[in-house]
């Protein structure tokens, strides 16, 4: 059957016409958050936050493949902890939020609310690391910070959001960083097959790698609008941390050395990212894997006799079958109901009526195509798998295709400029390696800045787009949330 074009979700602000009123929209109408009393801080509701709980599940699972363990830290640090390591606190200093009082009395020293907790495992680290038999440490965290946002949007940046970040240390520098590189290859791929999202990897520059940082490895996705996000980093801290922080231990030659340490984290704004680079002008449109409703089963004529009972059966049996399945027997309307899940982004929609029963059949409908299938309940788990697998894949070639269109190469100046007004998305050009060229940029467009230098560089020419010199790296430039 052809695409049915028809906007069926009214209360949607089209993409086209307000592209962050429609995001706004979205993540109110599809009941993913609220607005909070606090400035800056989210209600996650049950949908939402399903979501989340699905992401994190994944992840875990790939985590704990690797030999990862989950710890948790305390939510406070001491200011005296945080600035054991100068690049690291002047690079979170401006964000931190900070406890002086306790009960009724004042503290004697302020206590940072994690914004992230480097100096915290360090400490931890001094204490249980004291041989190469005590290494590697494989550690996780799933937790919440708090970062003192001057900007907010739900999801994308939040005073507090919740996040997971890894943090290990190792025997040699090629251990730390062949785990830098193997947990940003992690997240690639999980947001490539979970969240049906391809992404440009790389390096970050100098200037916007992490406080505290040798090296630091990004995953940058690209929105429908043409706006990148950072969507998960990798940073290879070296020895810097361990000495600042005293960590040594006993090697296999009798020496007393510092571990190398890596930290890696993604968070909530992945959800951002699932809605902004998938979502049409009818809402939500959920990747298979990570959707809280896989399928809506949604019964036709309910009232008629046998209806709801073959739909509960047909209901337990794709439950059976280790799929995600709501059954909507509610008293709304079938059109209502359609628009409900639709405006969700349920992947796939199953009608299930007195005419399906009497030819033992159901209709099948995808969320990305809207294209009805009419198939056999003798084989419908297959075909529901199937379909399923279709959303992922169509949801991936979509995402290549605006990936695609929206990348495009500046070999001058002139087209620089002209590419960040005029073009939106990524920017491929070179680059001198100076972070002064890059400032210049970033206040000659308004706030394009290097996202990364990607791990196969093209040799677009010899000089920088910036000042001529000679160039060093093809670096991608785009705006970002």
């Amino acid at each position: 059957m052809a695409k049915d074009n028809k906007k069926m979700v009214e209360q949607i602000t089209s993409m086209e016409e307000d592209f962050t009123q429609w995001y706004t929209d979205v993540v109110k109408k599809a009941e993913l958050m609220d607005y909070s009393s606090i400035k800056g801080c989210m209600i996650f509701r049950p949908y939402g936050y399903a979501i989340w709980e699905n992401i994190q599940k994944g992840l875990d699972a790939r985590f704990k493949e690797l030999g990862h363990e989950n710890v948790y830290m305390p939510m406070f640090i001491p200011e005296s902890l945080l600035t054991k390591e100068k690049d690291h606190v002047e690079g979170f200093a401006p964000e931190c939020a900070w406890v002086t009082v306790g009960g009724e009395n004042k503290l004697t020293e302020r206590l940072a609310v994690r914004p992230t907790s480097e100096t915290l495992f360090c400490e931890h680290f001094r204490d249980v690391i004291h041989s190469y038999r005590d290494l590697p440490k494989l550690y996780n965290q799933w937790c919440s910070v708090v970062r003192w946002e001057k900007t907010t949007r739900p999801f994308l940046r939040t005073s507090e959001f919740l996040w997971q970040e890894g943090h290990t240390m190792h025997e040699t520098e090629d251990e730390a960083r062949a785990e830098t590189l193997q947990m940003l290859k992690v997240y690639e791929e999980f947001y490539l097959n979970a969240l049906a999202i391809p992404a440009v990897t790389g390096r970050k520059t100098e200037k916007e790698k992490f406080a505290g940082a040798e090296e630091t490895y990004t995953i940058e996705p690209m929105m429908h609008n043409g706006v990148a996000l950072q969507g998960g980093t990798s940073h290879f801290f070296g020895d810097g941390f361990a000495r600042a922080f005293d960590i040594t231990y006993t090697a296999r030659d009798n020496q007393v050395r510092y571990p190398f340490q890596t930290s890696w984290g993604v968070s909530t704004r992945m959800i951002g990212a699932i809605i902004m680079c998938h979502g049409d002008d009818n809402g939500l449109i959920l990747p298979p894997a990570i959707a809280p409703i896989q399928v809506a089963l949604i019964p036709i004529a309910q009232h008629k006799e046998g209806v709801l009972d073959r739909a509960a059966a047909l209901r337990d049996q794709l439950k059976a079958a280790g799929l995600r399945v709501k059954l909507d027997d509610g008293d709304q309307s079938t059109g209502w109901k359609f628009s409900q899940y639709e405006m969700k982004g349920v992947p796939v929609r199953l009608e299930l009526g007195p005419k399906d029963i009497e030819n033992n059949s159901c209709v099948l409908v995808s969320r990305v195509t809207r294209e009805k299938k009419f198939v056999s309940l003798d084989n419908v788990i297959e075909e529901v798998e199937a379909m399923l697998a279709q959303v992922h894949s169509e949801l991936v070639e979509r995402a290549r295709r605006n990936l695609s269109e929206k990348m495009t190469t500046a070999t001058t100046h002139e087209e620089f400029l002209d590419a960040a007004e005029n073009k939106p998305g990524f920017i491929k050009a070179m680059w001198c390696g100076d972070s002064a060229c890059e400032e210049q940029l970033k206040d000659e467009t308004g706030g394009v800045k290097s996202r990364c230098i990607p791990f196969v560089e093209d040799h677009l020419s010899d000089v920088c787009v910036c000042c001529g010199k000679k160039a060093k790296h093809m670096v991608v430039w785009g705006r970002q949330y």
